[in-house]
């Protein structure tokens, strides 16, 4: 697994040749580029482990909350209740 923030795909956006797709990142929606994925088709509720705006890895939920376990180790704090977004 790469080092990467998680985030859930939302929603796949039309245009920019299919490369690019809504992700909510602890509340947060981004829009992340997922062109480098070439594990088939994305669909909403996909994790997804982000580095520098691109998807570069597909995680399941337990997968995103060990990679924020992995921030929350390095300092980022997870939100004021307690949760860090995926689980």
């Amino acid at each position: 697994m790469c080092l990467g923030i998680p985030g859930r795909v939302v929603q796949l956006l039309d245009g920019y040749g299919g490369q690019l797709a809504l992700v909510d990142v602890a509340g947060v929606q981004r829009k992340i580029n997922i062109g480098l994925l070439d594990e088939g088709p994305l669909e909403p509720g996909t994790w997804v482990l982000i580095h520098m705006g691109f998807a570069l890895e597909r995680v399941d939920a337990a997968g995103a909350d060990q990679a924020m376990d992995g921030l929350e180790l390095m300092g980022r704090p997870r939100d004021a209740d307690g949760d860090a977004g995926p689980g």
